[in-house]
């Protein structure tokens, strides 16, 4: 269980941190968030949550302003032009306890995030006082960039600011400039207990052996089913849920395009059965390329507000009509 807002707060008045907190209706954008605290002087800050290739993560929180290309970015961290990515949503909640628009480097408190990079934008500190979300998006938590480094020191966690918006030469003569910063863990998540093992005993020796528990199968097992029950319970009540389910979404758009796929392959081929095995090894190549893609829609439309905004228009529209009525 990870930490919540009261917790935090109380570790922040333990380490007699100052800080201002301001309350506010949930918000997903710092457009949103400008509506209730911009005008009270603070910087406010964007924050995001990525993932490489070999699946480690990172938390780079920056100033609203700040211009941050991902592929720059990544090539500095020595992963490449395209080893980053947004996380996906479960990432937030499993790694950083937090739900979706909370992401902050506070939520590094959580000791499930502690194999998590943390890359903070040198914009900071020339701030009077910057803005973060204190683990939950109806709070604003005001903070000076020394005592979020006191916080951040307190945890173990040693600050990095870097310029996230410089671009510098990387190659054979030029190393990546932010390599070191790389994490050297990966997170353990808990999708991952099917890989659990267990030793046992094997005769008078006393050396053991390590096995697959059945436990581990049956806790996946248990936790796919309880998913599977919260996404029909969301659905019911949110109708962007059915639409933002990823992989439903690939399965629909595969299905109905090898059916078109097959029509033409099997003119061309002197055997139609090879048809239907050729299409299911295209869906298999395919469709995690496309449920990366997909993803990172989703996480790109929820940055921009794009549920917040299709609430409001929705409501809009549902107003017009009861007037015409």
């Amino acid at each position: 269980m990870g930490y919540t807002k009261d917790q935090l707060l109380a570790r922040l008045k333990e380490l007699q941190i100052d800080f201002f907190c301001y309350d506010h209706p949930a918000v997903l954008t710092v457009e949103a968030q400008a509506k209730y605290v911009g005008h009270l002087g603070g910087a406010l800050s964007k924050n995001l949550l990525l993932k490489d290739k070999k699946h480690r993560y990172y938390v780079v929180s920056a100033l609203a302003n700040t211009n941050i290309d991902l592929k720059v970015l990544s090539q500095r961290l020595g992963l490449g032009k395209g080893g980053l990515r947004m996380a996906a949503e479960e990432a937030l909640q499993e790694i950083l306890q937090v739900p979706l628009g909370c992401v902050t480097p506070l939520a590094l408190i959580n000791d499930s995030a502690r194999d998590v990079s943390l890359l903070l934008d040198q914009g900071f500190k020339s701030q009077q006082s910057c803005y973060f979300h204190p683990l939950t998006n109806e709070v604003t938590l005001s903070i000076s960039a020394s005592s979020l480094d006191k916080f951040l020191i307190s945890i173990g966690r040693q600050p990095s600011y870097v310029d996230l918006e410089a671009n510098p030469a990387v190659g054979k003569d030029n190393p990546p400039d932010l390599a070191s910063l790389a994490p050297s863990g990966v997170p353990a998540l808990p999708d991952k207990v099917e890989n659990a093992v267990t030793s046992i005993p094997t005769g008078n020796d006393g050396l053991t052996v390590k096995k697959p528990t059945k436990l581990a199968g049956e806790a996946k097992s248990l936790a796919a089913l309880q998913k599977e029950k919260l996404q029909k319970v969301q659905s019911s009540i949110d109708p962007l849920a059915e639409a933002t389910n990823i992989e439903k979404l690939v399965k629909e758009i595969m299905d109905k395009t090898s059916t078109a796929f097959l029509n033409e392959i099997t003119k061309d081929l002197n055997d139609p059965q090879i048809a239907p095995s050729v299409s299911d090894v295209v869906k298999r190549r395919v469709s995690s390329d496309l449920e990366h893609m997909m993803m990172s829609l989703k996480n790109a439309a929820y940055t921009q507000g794009f549920q917040a905004g299709f609430q409001a228009t929705l409501r809009s529209s549902l107003q017009s009509l009861s007037m015409q009525k």
